[in-house]
């Protein structure tokens, strides 16, 4: 048996043999033979039924062991549902503890690698076409005969290239640090005044040569719990987005107000609107709209709205009553 292999057992055995003789001599001593054979049958029976005892516990290590080899080696299998009580009961749980948190890692790097072959894949796609573009255009500036003012041209357009190239790779960048939760996020009261006047500076310079103005209405002591970095490139590219659908003359309003539920920020623009067939896919990454322009890679809004829903918060959009889009976000003060 496998149970006779195990040196400890042997040494329990000679030890249980060299008590139950002595106990056997010592009886047979002090009384008689009947006495000694009655200790020995004793000791027999004693040991019969300690073995068969130590022959289930070994059973049920050999069967957590060669669970635990099963599943140390991926074949699915599942763990053991073990109901009983005892020191190999609790031994059992634990190991079950261990081998869920050890399959949870396993999923998550599972995960890091599938996030950053994608972030991968979408880089290179996204840069495919701007610097095809820019080849086309170096190859341009290589000939003889481009006139002064061509040359000036085929340079703007470089510049542009090689500016929306920079802002693929940092927004993509950072769409592959959310996906992966290495963001960082802090956790801080944000103030939704402080948030929406470091927005509008980004695209303060834009708006004013389009001729678009500001709007801002904004509650006193208006606050939620965020990252104000990561808020004000949300609300930014969204406010980004607002400003390239407006015409001229138009306005971008944006209103925040709070209860004891959430913070709100409405942001609406007097643009064309969005398509009623674009709305369900707007926050999707590379999606581009009926009413886009060439110059859009639909990066923006995805951004905007992973940094958004990291924060405990939401955001909709909707067409305006008269025209425009609506965006509404809303920060949350509990887990919905």
């Amino acid at each position: 048996m496998e149970l006779f292999r195990n040196p400890e057992i042997r040494k329990e055995i000679l030890y249980y043999i060299v008590i139950y003789l002595a106990g056997a001599a010592w009886a047979f001593w002090q009384f008689d033979s009947v006495a000694a054979g009655m200790v020995v049958l004793a000791g027999t029976v004693a040991l019969i039924l300690h073995l068969g005892l130590i022959g289930k516990r070994y059973k049920r290590i050999a069967d957590m062991s060669e669970k635990m080899d099963s599943i140390l080696h991926d074949d699915g299998e599942t763990l053991l549902q073990d109901c009983q009580e005892g020191e190999l009961a609790i031994l059992h749980t634990q190991l079950n503890k261990l081998v869920r948190r050890m399959r949870e890692q396993a999923d998550v790097l599972r995960q890091d690698k599938v996030y950053l072959a994608d972030a991968l894949a979408d880089i290179s796609h996204q840069l495919k076409t701007p610097l095809t573009s820019l080849q086309l255009l170096a190859s341009f500036l290589q000939e003889d005969e481009v006139s002064p003012e061509r040359r000036r041209e085929i340079a703007r357009d470089i510049i542009t290239l090689l500016g929306r190239i920079d802002w693929l790779v940092y927004a993509l960048l950072k769409m592959s640090r959310l996906d992966a939760g290495t963001s960082g996020m802090k956790e801080e009261t944000v103030s939704v005044t402080e948030l929406t006047e470091q927005a509008y500076q980004l695209v303060a310079v834009s708006m004013d040569l389009r001729d678009i103005r500001w709007k801002c209405h904004v509650e006193p002591g208006c606050s939620f719990q965020g990252d104000l970095s990561w808020s004000v490139e949300a609300v930014g590219n969204i406010l980004k987005n607002c400003m390239e659908y407006s015409e001229p003359g138009g306005a971008i309003t944006v209103e925040g107000t709070e209860n004891p539920l959430y913070t709100e920020l409405m942001i609406r623009d007097e643009g064309k609107g969005i398509a009623p067939e674009d709305l369900p896919h707007l926050f999707e990454r590379f999606y581009r709209g009926k009413h886009n322009s060439t110059e859009s890679v639909g990066i923006g809004l995805s951004l905007a709205q992973k940094i958004i829903t990291q924060q405990n918060g939401t955001i909709q959009v909707k067409n305006g009553t008269k025209r425009g889009a609506v965006f509404t976000i809303r920060f949350y003060k509990s887990v919905i």
